[in-house]
């Protein structure tokens, strides 16, 4: 029992001493989605913050696919040493382990560091698509059901649950049409190849105010402060509808609390800057950062809140 106390104190004692050095080295920080979306943003805005401040180089890369499980499953495999980091959508956590095997524990496998944001959603449609509201695209969606394609950034992300959320309460059938992220979504998008998405308002606003693509609603919630006479799904017509997404910042497993301590306190510090937040906050995103607590009440409690949903819904991956 003696031995074991030493062995454990000396290991602590070690991971302190390593803490106190970091970073002295270059930090990963993995975005489970191709580059253009909301969390590749927040990520790379973070790392050119925390470089010249860390002196260390901070690396931002993109590991698309498996449904986002590739690279949370990278990270869980990873040294609990703080160096490498996974800035992730909300369903990695609290969606994809309801929608079959995942490569990792979604509690066991990772150190949740913090949320950094909310993100926006709208719901938007092809100039080509015969509706001007959400009630007219449901309409259009009851006549002639399974002819509309909606576009998601893989079975399980925000997009594929908001689409089968908003099919199941209003009684539609659409065809999903999964991709590997937003960017190759939208390139389909612009020219119609797929019709409906429901998406992060930073990547759709642009294309918005250049007529090139009709919204229809505010995903959330609650109304978006610079959009206020834009209704949400609920208000147009769907009721129950609340599509309310995160983005956060987690490591692996048993990653030291000083160096959780310090990336928490050192990211708040860039999101909070007033110029950050309000540069945000005019693409839909809102910076949300919280401590390593405040972060898992909110993926235990969305997780449950998802697993109930799914079920009720009978969403599944395709």
């Amino acid at each position: 029992m003696l031995i074991r106390s030493l062995a454990v104190a000396v290991l602590a004692a070690a991971q302190a001493a390593h803490a106190q050095g970091f970073p002295d080295r270059p930090v990963k920080i993995i975005v489970p989605l191709t580059q253009g979306g909301s969390p590749d943003t927040i990520a790379r805005t973070i790392a050119a913050g925390l470089q010249p401040a860390w002196g260390q180089p901070v690396v931002v890369e993109n590991r698309p696919g498996g449904n986002q499980n590739i690279g949370a499953e990278l990270v869980a495999k990873s040294a609990p040493d703080g160096y490498t980091w996974l800035l992730t959508p909300e369903n990695v956590l609290t969606v994809n382990p309801h929608l079959g095997k995942t490569p990792f524990d979604p509690f066991a496998d990772f150190t949740l560091v913090m949320q950094v944001a909310r993100i926006q959603f709208l719901l938007v449609v092809h100039p080509s698509v015969p509706a001007t509201s959400v009630q007219e695209l449901v309409a259009l969606a009851r006549a002639k059901p399974g002819t509309l394609d909606f576009g998601s950034s893989g079975n399980g992300s925000p997009q594929h649950l908001g689409g089968a959320m908003l099919q199941a309460l209003a009684g539609i059938r659409m065809n999903h049409v999964p991709y590997k992220g937003a960017t190759q979504a939208i390139q389909d998008l612009l020219p119609g190849r797929i019709q409906v998405w429901i998406g992060a308002a930073n990547t759709l606003l642009p294309h918005i105010k250049d007529g090139k693509l009709r919204l229809l609603a505010v995903a959330g919630s609650e109304r978006y402060p610079t959009l206020p006479d834009v209704p949400t799904i609920a208000e147009a017509g769907v009721p129950g509808f609340a599509l309310n997404t995160w983005l956060g910042v987690i490591m692996a497993a048993r990653t030291p609390p000083e160096i959780v301590a310090k990336v928490n306190a050192d990211v708040t510090r860039i999101l909070q800057t007033p110029d950050i937040k309000a540069r945000f906050a005019a693409i839909g995103i809102d910076v949300t950062t919280t401590s390593p607590e405040a972060f898992a009440e909110l993926v235990r409690e969305d997780y449950a809140r998802w697993g109930k949903i799914i079920r009720e819904a009978g969403i599944k991956t395709e």
